[in-house]
């Protein structure tokens, strides 16, 4: 199986709204890919957040749906200037 990690920062003044978004990309996830994400924000800069999406059986397709969703949810819209999302794709060891 593998996982996606997708860290960003978030503008400050824009927490609420970048909230708002990441729970509708996640809603949108499911009901798509049947996977469920989680949000954590960095330790020591809460300002820095990372989605994790693990127990992904076709890497590619769900990342296609992933950035389909997050282009039409107004999150990138409230990332701080400068700032991207960033995706990790690991897979599990065997």
């Amino acid at each position: 199986m593998d996982s996606f990690y997708v860290y960003y920062r978030v503008e400050t003044a824009r927490r609420e709204a970048a909230l708002a978004a990441v729970h509708c990309v996640f809603e949108a996830v499911q009901a798509r890919c049947g996977i469920r994400g989680r949000l954590m924000q960095r330790a020591d800069d809460p300002a820095t957040w990372m989605e994790i999406y693990e127990g992904v059986d076709d890497p590619t397709g769900f990342q296609t749906a992933l950035e389909e969703i997050v282009a039409t949810s107004g999150l990138p819209g409230t990332l701080a200037d400068k700032s991207a999302r960033h995706i990790e794709h690991f897979r599990e060891q065997r």
